[in-house]
């Protein structure tokens, strides 16, 4: 086992990505300076933008569209983007047992009946099915595992038309979904009796976002009928926006026209309160209402009747690809974003080298000797420093700084002076 040591710290990568002044300021590298501050302009712009678009997205992924919004900015365009519509198809059908052109017998048969086992009594079985259909043109990476048929239903009452006096064993039938409750394929209602009965299926369907009713007095308006929330709001939000009926100064106010006016209630509504508006003009969702007769006299047909209705709901292909967007893409992505960062890092770096090195020669080239001057200077005065041997110790000055009049312009002199003639009249009153 190895002892416990100091972690090694990690070396700090050079992100600096400007380039050089000497370089920008040099006409011989203006046109290749000039092209790759526009890239950095230009991926300062796309990192904002993706920035922007992966929020969106993951603002619609963690929220449910059946949320009540409670401003008009919480209708993220992407939201709305992740429903669809699907249709629905159900099946009703029905099937028979113990009739008399069944066993046989006349309908005043003798055979005396068995309520235990069923022989001898008539009765008929209603099933209600329904399955989704598939989109056409899907792609087989899209499709979903179906869904059982139960899941899209919220509510189901099955009315049975029927003289209650000969068969009270119920001619309403409810059924409501609970969360404890399983999933289920299909509806089946059992029945006794041999009389041509009339049925009518009410269904209630859970629809993705919530679906309302819109009242005349506003869907004449907006031109919808039945709408989500969501729905609704953001085709008013598109009414104003077009009338232009959003104050030019105060952003918060909205002006209402002719056909608003009854709708806000006045001229002019706070922002905040269309919201609350909208829902006195929103009511429950008309039911799917479906008409059957089962006659038991004669056999049931050989196929079910169906009926294919609209069902809104969350778009689970595009919420998976959008998923990948920020998730899949983001791992597969990163790494290479990560080397190239590395690489320009490790360009910039050495054109910051080169650029320095540049500097250097042609300086030299320039005024050799003004140059070593220069840098012997320089040196002497860095070995100073590290020797401890120069000014900073007190020891003596330069004759080359003496001998110029702004190194007694400096900062420093005058508090120098002061201190020098403090200490010389201490002296003095010793």
């Amino acid at each position: 086992m190895q002892p416990d040591g100091p972690k090694p710290v990690k070396k700090r990568k050079f992100m600096d990505r400007t380039i050089p002044n000497t370089i920008n300021t040099d006409p011989a590298f203006a046109v290749d300076s000039q092209m790759y501050q526009d890239l950095l302009d230009m991926e300062k712009k796309l990192d904002w933008t993706m920035m922007r678009k992966k929020a969106e997205v993951q603002d619609a992924l963690g929220r449910s569209a059946t949320v009540r919004p409670l401003h008009l900015s919480l209708v993220s365009p992407a939201l709305m983007d992740m429903q669809t519509t699907r249709t629905l198809r159900l099946f009703v059908s029905h099937t028979v047992s113990g009739q008399a052109w069944q066993t046989g017998q006349p309908e005043a048969s003798s055979e005396t009946p068995n309520p235990e086992t069923g022989q001898g009594i008539p009765a008929w079985q209603l099933k209600v099915e329904g399955r989704l259909l598939e989109p056409p043109n899907q792609r087989s990476r899209d499709k979903n595992p179906p869904r059982q048929f139960s899941s899209f239903v919220k509510s189901m009452v099955v009315e049975l038309e029927r003289d209650p006096a000969l068969y009270p064993d119920g001619n309403i039938i409810e059924w409501h979904r609970s969360p404890t409750q399983p999933v289920l394929d299909g509806f089946t209602v059992r029945r006794t009796g041999d009389t041509p009965t009339k049925v009518r299926i009410i269904l209630h369907l859970e629809h993705h976002p919530e679906q309302y009713k819109v009242h005349p007095e506003l869907g004449n308006i907006l031109g919808i009928k039945e709408e989500s929330r969501a729905g609704v709001i953001q085709t008013l939000w598109n009414y104003i926006k077009i009338n232009g009926l959003q104050d030019k100064v105060d952003r918060k106010r909205i002006h209402a026209d002719a056909a608003l006016r009854p709708i806000f209630g006045g001229d002019v509504v706070p922002f905040p309160l269309l919201p609350e508006l909208i829902n006195r003009y929103l009511m429950p969702a008309d039911p799917i209402i479906i008409h059957y007769n089962i006659i038991p006299s004669v056999p049931p047909p050989e196929r079910p009747s169906a009926w294919d209705v609209e069902i809104k709901m969350e778009d689970l292909g595009l919420k998976a690809r959008m998923s990948s967007v920020t998730v899949g893409a983001a791992r597969e992505t990163g790494r290479e974003m990560a080397r190239l960062d590395d690489e320009i890092s490790t360009l910039l770096q050495s054109l910051h080298s080169s650029a320095l090195k540049r500097q250097f020669l042609k300086s030299f080239a320039d005024n050799p000797s003004a140059f070593i001057h220069t840098f012997l200077e320089s040196q002497s005065r860095d070995l100073e420093t590290l020797l401890g041997s120069g000014p900073s110790d007190g020891a003596h000055m330069r004759r080359e700084d003496l001998q110029r009049s702004e190194y007694f312009r400096m900062p420093w002199v005058e508090e120098a002076v002061a201190v020098w003639e403090g200490m010389r009249l201490a002296s003095r009153l010793q």
